[in-house]
């Protein structure tokens, strides 16, 4: 599809004999988000791990804005606009937002054989706006990321995938253990993502997340795409009869 920023052709994965992904095709559009459910095992974690660079398919293609795209590590993904957010993130919670906002992408002021002395300016600044950005209110880029809430860490996570222009973000049970009110923020900022241009796939198990701030739903089982229908042409009932 001409609007695809994504598209996944005749897609498998082998794990030690079982067949966890068998020839799946989708298309992520554009400025959309979408939910991807399915039960343990169904196949949407591989799918995702494979789109952030954690594992290689055994076959099939990826597209990425039209043109074929090998993805062989994280690194590969994020040089292709896709960021993942996991429901724990990989943020350090020892160290302070604006250095977990900027981690493996840290400015330096000079840089000599890939050494330099990080810009601390620099990463507090554009720290401050990113968070801003978002809508998230913190009260100092210097404080510990061990001392937000989980839904305060989601939104750096969020910010720093937006600092960085992805194009497509992936959110990977991004409300699990959270309350309801930060459970609330975090389906804003998936709704506000088409606002920044951003496609979102928003992987949950609570199917009225998905209802609340998606576009599509795709939902998968024992590796194979069982339903892929707008939210306004489907219903809960309707995911849950094919799972």
């Amino acid at each position: 599809m001409s609007d695809a920023i994504i598209s996944v052709r005749n897609l498998h994965k082998w794990y030690s004999g079982v067949h966890a992904l068998k020839g799946v095709n989708l298309d992520f559009r554009r400025n959309e988000a979408v939910g991807l459910v399915g039960d343990n095992g169904a196949g949407k974690s591989t799918l995702i791990n494979i789109l952030s660079g954690v594992y290689l398919a055994d076959e099939g293609e990826i597209l990425v804005d039209g043109r074929r795209a090998r993805i062989g590590r994280p690194r590969d993904a994020m040089n292709l606009g896709i960021e993942t957010i996991y429901q724990y993130n990989s943020m350090v919670p020892t160290m302070s937002i604006a250095r977990n906002l900027f981690i493996g992408r840290e400015p330096t002021r000079f840089s000599l054989f890939g050494m330099g002395i990080l810009d601390q300016r620099r990463m507090r600044e554009d720290s401050i706006k990113a968070i801003a950005d978002v809508d998230l209110h913190l009260r100092s880029p210097d404080a510990l990321v061990g001392e937000l809430s989980g839904g305060q860490r989601q939104g750096v996570a969020i910010a720093r995938a937006m600092h960085f222009k992805s194009k497509v973000m992936i959110l990977d049970e991004p409300t699990n253990h959270l309350s309801v009110k930060e459970t609330n923020k975090v389906i804003g900022f998936v709704r506000g993502l088409k606002a920044q241009g951003v496609t979102g796939v928003f992987i949950s198990h609570n199917m009225h997340h998905v209802f609340e701030c998606c576009d599509r739903v795709v939902a998968m089982a024992r590796g194979e795409i069982v339903l892929d229908k707008p939210i306004g042409q489907t219903s809960i009932d309707e995911v849950h009869s094919v799972l």
